[in-house]
């Protein structure tokens, strides 16, 4: 071939690159045009440009079961936001209503609080009419359902999404759970007795019905599979369905709740005497091979770990306390094999006293919860649940202070030594911007922080939100609020993840790399 052809040749493939490119970002434009304009819908105002590969946060959506149900459980609820920056945002309430299940009910637009604690009381919804109460009861009727009264729905934009977090609080307005974000795939784990009732609600906070199941497996394996317990829960609803048949004579129970369609809110309440509220189950972590649990006091008392192993294979077990003195293999925990599809509990008893939190590794997939003496009236106990290492920031909505009680962050560093910052902030001041202070966590370790009344502060206030902020450099940091009332552990809550940006993952061989190849 000439020279002169071979840069006809080339030019030719030039052009045809740049029409295929061209073509490709003209359809790019067609696709994404509208869906562009509605994110812009979202963003907050005079937002500033954004490196590419990250989204800021514009939505927000939770819901918990106990507002609006009144008697023992029912109360209010607590939320914060921690934005980048204070811009436009909205929080709308929505109460679930069982009458109207099927139509979607009207949202009430709150006052925006971007960067602020919100104390907000929810009102009793009606009682569940006689014809609407009971519904089919599941798995050949050892599980009874009904629609369920109360139930709420939040959903915040903008500003106020970012950095987003939700409590329910009890009737006496303390904290008694996170609201949960809608999801396919739950799990929980607790001890069970004769005397405890067990109670699952399913919250479907969307327009189209939802397809829930729940499995069940105990120390002698399954008792119930997913497919014996299919249940349709309506749009805009709650049902509550009653597990104590299921799991009388167990020891231990561990309850996956999935979904083969739609997208629900799974919370279990477990009260073991009459007239008493009990406590709300924490989610526990997606099965895994290594998980890490947070929030041990400093108080005595007995520790329980209950392990549940989903998959065909038996787990080992070990388990490495983290705590101010260091890391350590803590007496009976290690060595321990969890048989396939069985949930079992686990006696570590050298636990007590010991602040921190304890990582545990198998040879298996394996979820657990720790219990730990205390809890709300007519719980068996407070729990301790796994989470991630805390990423950008971390939000607790609502923590106890001055008469309501106390309040402490255990914060952990398993591997390398950690840095972070503590702000803290009562209703009507931003708790974004607060200069807070700084706390250092040494590698292999633990330490735990006291949380009072921020100065200045009246006697009067009751509740604070907290911003847990890892500093640039700091190894990975896991943080638990421990709520303390007239010297009882009452609840342990992980600090997640509350972020402003989504990162994307790198995407390889993308349009932008093909061009610039």
């Amino acid at each position: 071939m000439s020279g002169r052809k071979a840069r006809q040749a080339r030019s030719r493939q030039l052009a045809n690159s740049f029409a295929l490119a061209v073509l490709v970002l003209a359809v790019l434009a067609g696709l994404y045009g509208l869906s562009g304009i509605k994110r812009a819908a979202l963003l907050t105002g005079g937002a500033t440009a954004i490196p590419a590969g990250r989204l800021t946060v514009t939505s927000a959506l939770v819901a918990c079961p106990a507002p609006g149900s009144a008697g023992l459980i029912g109360g209010g609820i607590a939320q914060a936001s921690a934005p980048a920056s204070i811009g436009a945002g909205t929080v709308a309430l929505t109460a679930l209503h069982a009458a109207a299940a099927f139509r979607s009910p009207a949202a009430v637009a709150m006052a925006p609080h971007a960067g602020q604690l919100a104390v907000r009381a929810v009102r009793s919804a009606p009682a569940v009419p006689k014809k609407l109460a009971t519904m089919r009861p599941m798995a050949k009727g050892l599980v009874p359902t009904s629609h369920a009264r109360g139930g709420l729905i939040i959903a915040a934009t903008g500003s106020d999404a970012q950095g987003f977090d939700v409590e329910q609080l009890s009737p006496g307005g303390l904290p008694a759970a996170r609201c949960q974000a809608p999801g396919s795939d739950f799990w929980f784990i607790s001890p069970e007795t004769i005397s405890t009732r067990t109670e699952l609600y399913l919250i479907n906070a969307d327009s189209t019905p939802a397809d829930a199941h729940v499995a069940v497996q105990t120390e002698s394996g399954p008792r119930l599979g997913a497919q014996d317990t299919g249940i349709i829960v309506p749009p805009h609803s709650m049902v509550v369905q009653s597990l104590d048949k299921l799991v009388r004579s167990a020891k231990a129970a561990a309850f996956h709740v999935t979904t083969s369609t739609g997208r629900v809110i799974a919370a279990i309440r477990m009260s073991g005497k009459a007239g008493k509220a009990g406590a709300w189950l924490p989610v526990a972590a997606e099965p895994a091979t290594t998980q890490v649990l947070t929030g041990l006091p400093a108080t005595t008392g007995t520790r329980e770990l209950y392990v549940t192993v989903p998959g065909n294979a038996a787990a080992k077990i070990k388990v490495t306390a983290v705590t101010p003195r260091g890391s350590y293999q803590p007496t009976g925990a290690s060595g321990v094999t969890v048989l396939s599809r069985t949930t079992t509990g686990i006696s570590i008893a050298s636990l007590s006293g010991k602040p921190g939190s304890i990582k545990i590794s198998a040879s298996a997939p394996f979820t657990a919860v720790l219990e730990l003496s205390g809890g709300p009236p007519g719980a068996p106990g407070a729990f301790i649940s796994g989470a991630g290492p805390v990423s950008e920031q971390g939000v607790i909505a609502a923590s106890p202070v001055g008469s309501a009680g106390k309040s402490q962050l255990v914060l952990s560093a398993p591997g390398g030594a950690a840095s972070v910052k503590i702000s803290e902030a009562i209703a009507g001041v931003p708790l974004t911007g607060q200069a807070g202070h700084v706390v250092k966590i040494g590698a292999r370790s633990a330490t735990k922080v006291k949380i009072g009344l921020p100065r200045q502060a009246s006697r009067k206030v009751k509740l604070v939100a907290i911003l847990v902020t890892p500093l640039p450099g700091s190894g990975p940091v896991y943080a638990a609020r421990l709520a303390i009332v007239s010297g009882s552990l009452q609840t342990v809550l992980p600090v997640v993840s509350s972020p402003t940006v989504i990162k994307l993952p790198v995407v390889r061989q993308s349009l932008a790399g093909t061009l610039g190849s």
